[in-house]
């Protein structure tokens, strides 16, 4: 549901899951943890770090809330 409203650029090196970085990102907020204690599995705490300040930075956060796509 929510694909299509996430960026699709890649800078070539592979990409970490959205869905695992996500996940990680959503239980860093919901436990109140820092970013170094998110577990491993959700990939590493730069990506995660990373990946919600430039995801801020682009609205991509308000998109996913608000629900709406791109141009819309």
């Amino acid at each position: 549901m929510i694909e299509p409203l996430l960026p699709r650029n890649s800078r070539g090196v592979p990409r970490v899951d959205d869905r695992r970085v996500i996940d990680g990102i959503l239980r860093r907020f919901r436990t109140g943890s820092s970013w170094r204690d998110v577990p491993e599995r959700y990939g590493p705490r730069t990506t995660l770090y990373n990946r919600f300040t430039r995801w801020r930075a682009a609205g991509v956060w308000d998109r996913l809330l608000e629900g709406h796509e791109p141009g819309l």
